[in-house]
C-alpha cells in the first residue's frame, strides 16, 4: 500500500485518461492503450475480445459485431476533397467569412526556406484557417519579408509567382488576431469559456506562431502535438500524418502538402477528443489549489487505509482534458 500511494502521488491517474474498458487499466496516452490492446505483447484477455468487438480508431468496445460495423462506418472519416477549393484562386486571393459563429478555429501554414544556417529557417508562405464545420474563413499567400532561396516546390506547390503579390506579413498578423480575439482585447482574455475570444487548434503551433510573430494565451491553444493522450508512449509528439491515419482513418500529406488539409485534420482530432464523455468533477486538475493536499505526505497513514478505487476518486489529472471545453 505504501508503494501504491507513492505511485498514485506521482502518476496523476484520473477519469480523463485513456482507459481500457475491459480491465480498467489507466494509460497515459492512446498509443499506450493501443499497445495494451493490440500491440506486440497485449494483455491476452483484452486482445481476444478487442479483435471481435473493438474499434481500431477510437479504441472503444461495442456490444456486438453488427454494432461495431455500424460504429466504424461513422467513426472513420473520409479524406478531404480539398483540390482547387482549398487553394486561393489566384496569386493574391483571400477567402474570408466575417460572419462565422464558430468558437473554435484551426490554423495551419505552409513553410518555405528562408535561409539561415544550413538553409533551415522557415518562412510562412501560405496561411489557412477553418472553423469547426471545416469551412474556410481565411486563406492567403503571404509575401515574405526576406528573400526565399528555396520554395520547396515539390512539397509546397508554391513558387515565386504565388508570393510576389501576396498579403504582407503584418497585415496577415492583424487579420489572424482579429479572428482569434473576436473583438476582445488580448489582455482581457482570461478563459476559453468566458468572453468572445476563440480557441485555437493546430499541430506544433508554437513554431507556427513564431513564424507569424504572433502571441496567444496558452490556455486558449489546443495543440495536437502536445496533448498527452495523443503523444507517443515515450512522451514525444506524433506526426499529424500518423495521428490522422491512426485516429481518423485516412491519409494526408501525400505529395504536395496543403494547409487546408492539415487544418481539417487537426480540427477533427480536436473534436474527437473534446466529444469524449467523462464523468464530471468539481475541480478536475491537480494544479487546482483545492487538490493540493489530496496526496499530502501528512495523510500517508490515511491514504494507505484507502482502497485503490477511493484513491482514484481523489486523484486528478496533470493536464487539461479537452472534454472540459464542452462543459
Amino acid at each position: 500500500m505504501e508503494h501504491l500511494v507513492d505511485h498514485m502521488r506521482t502518476s496523476y491517474h484520473s477519469l480523463h485518461e485513456p482507459t481500457c474498458v475491459l480491465c480498467n487499466k489507466h494509460c497515459r496516452s492512446f498509443d499506450s492503450l493501443r499497445e495494451h490492446l493490440i500491440g506486440p505483447l497485449p494483455k491476452q484477455e483484452c486482445n481476444k475480445l478487442f479483435k471481435i468487438l473493438g474499434c481500431k480508431f477510437c479504441l472503444s468496445i461495442l456490444e456486438s459485431p453488427h454494432a461495431l460495423k455500424l460504429h466504424q462506418h461513422r467513426c472513420r472519416f473520409s479524406a478531404v476533397n480539398y483540390g482547387t477549393m482549398s487553394r486561393p484562386a489566384n496569386k493574391s486571393t483571400t477567402v474570408v467569412d466575417n460572419g462565422f459563429s464558430s468558437h473554435v478555429v484551426a490554423l495551419a501554414c505552409q513553410m518555405v526556406d528562408g535561409g539561415g544556417n544550413n538553409e533551415s529557417m522557415d518562412v510562412c508562405a501560405r496561411v489557412c484557417m477553418v472553423d469547426e464545420y471545416e469551412n474556410i474563413i481565411f486563406h492567403v499567400y503571404v509575401k515574405p519579408p526576406i528573400s526565399v532561396p528555396n520554395y520547396r516546390y515539390e512539397n509546397s506547390g508554391i513558387g515565386g509567382e504565388h508570393l510576389r503579390d501576396g498579403m504582407p506579413l503584418k497585415q496577415v498578423q492583424r487579420r489572424i488576431e482579429e479572428f482569434l480575439c473576436n473583438g476582445e482585447a488580448m489582455w482581457k482574455i482570461r478563459s476559453p469559456k468566458a468572453g468572445k475570444a476563440r480557441i485555437l487548434v493546430g499541430h506544433h503551433l508554437h513554431p507556427l506562431l513564431q513564424s507569424l510573430h504572433l502571441q496567444y494565451p496558452s490556455f486558449m491553444i489546443r495543440d495536437t502535438a502536445a496533448y498527452p493522450p495523443l503523444m507517443k508512449t515515450n512522451k514525444l509528439s506524433n506526426s499529424l500524418k500518423y495521428l490522422t491515419q491512426t485516429y481518423l482513418g485516412y491519409d494526408i500529406q501525400a505529395g504536395v502538402q496543403d494547409p487546408y488539409e492539415d487544418c481539417v485534420a487537426t480540427m477533427r482530432l480536436y473534436l474527437r477528443m473534446r466529444n469524449q464523455v467523462h464523468q464530471r468533477e468539481d475541480y478536475p486538475q491537480a494544479s487546482d489549489p483545492r487538490n493540493r493536499n489530496n496526496f499530502a505526505p501528512s495523510r500517508q497513514s490515511e491514504l494507505e487505509r484507502m482502497s485503490p478505487e477511493a484513491m482514484l476518486a481523489i486523484s486528478r489529472s496533470d493536464y487539461y482534458c479537452w472534454c472540459l471545453d464542452s462543459m
